[in-house]
């Protein structure tokens, strides 16, 4: 397994995840998402994982307004640009992803 786990150290789900990894003695790789972002590549491998854009957007962060009136190739440009739009934790297995604490997935996970 290859896991890394995309969030931000005020998450409460992303401390969920990380407690549920360390738990079970599987190494992970934190990104602070806030710092680094997403690539356009892991954008892209992430949302096809979690079936689209739209499952990624965080409609309760502060800069939510800025997707309002987009094209959807520009919310895909404004998502790169402003990892607060997204939903958090975004946990990684190769090309498997989920959204949110989600155990009952990554138990699968080989």
């Amino acid at each position: 397994m290859n896991i890394q786990i995309f969030g931000s150290k005020k998450c409460f789900d992303t401390k969920k995840a990380e407690r549920y990894f360390k738990e079970r003695q599987i190494k992970y790789q934190f990104i602070n998402i806030l710092d680094k972002g997403l690539s356009k590549d892991e954008y892209r491998s992430v949302s096809q994982a979690v079936g689209g854009m739209d499952n990624l957007i965080n409609d309760k962060s502060k800069d939510f307004y800025l997707l309002s009136h987009s094209s959807k190739d520009h919310k895909e440009l404004l998502l790169i640009e402003n990892p607060s739009l997204f939903k958090t934790p975004i946990v990684r297995n190769g090309r498997q992803a989920t959204i949110s604490y989600q155990p009952e997935i990554w138990k699968n996970w080989d």
